[in-house]
């Protein structure tokens, strides 16, 4: 059967403006804590290779408790790297038990080539805020990361 244009059309710049804006990540809540003090974010959740791999690329900003909290399904030592990332960013690695191993800042990065940020440790989460989140709150290695986000770690 032959559509019109108008039936074809719209659909289909519909489709492709979706395609533009990236994939769609999980919302949730996680918060990290130490020394008694719990601080509460709004984290996108990306749980997925796909996810992982789009991140948080080409976003113009990130409110100041938000965040993307990465999960992979086992334990990992590879790096993180800024291509296309617009803001700078700083990054906490945590175990399957939710202890920061390592915090790093991150500079965004828009051409090749990107420099590879490598935490030196093996870990199986991943937490990106704005840069500086972690310090302003004196928050170190052996921090704890909880909440409703880590329910999405792959299985």
């Amino acid at each position: 059967m032959l559509l019109s244009p108008a039936r074809w059309l719209a659909p289909m710049v519909l489709g492709l403006a979706a395609l533009a804006q990236g994939l769609s990540f999980p919302k949730s809540t996680l918060y990290v804590e130490q020394g008694g003090r719990r601080h509460t974010l709004k984290v996108e959740v990306a749980d997925t290779p796909e996810r992982q791999a789009q991140g948080l690329m080409f976003r113009k900003s990130l409110g100041e408790d938000e965040g993307m909290v990465f999960l992979f399904p086992t334990p990992t030592a590879g790096g993180f790297w800024m291509k296309n990332t617009l803001i700078p960013l700083s990054i906490a690695f945590f175990d399957r038990q939710g202890v920061i191993l390592r915090i790093l800042d991150m500079e965004p990065c828009r051409k090749d080539p990107c420099p590879v940020y490598y935490p030196g440790v093996v870990y199986q989460g991943a937490l990106e805020v704005n840069q500086g989140w972690f310090q302003r709150r004196s928050l170190t290695p052996g921090a704890r990361v909880g909440g409703e986000a880590l329910k999405f770690w792959p299985r």
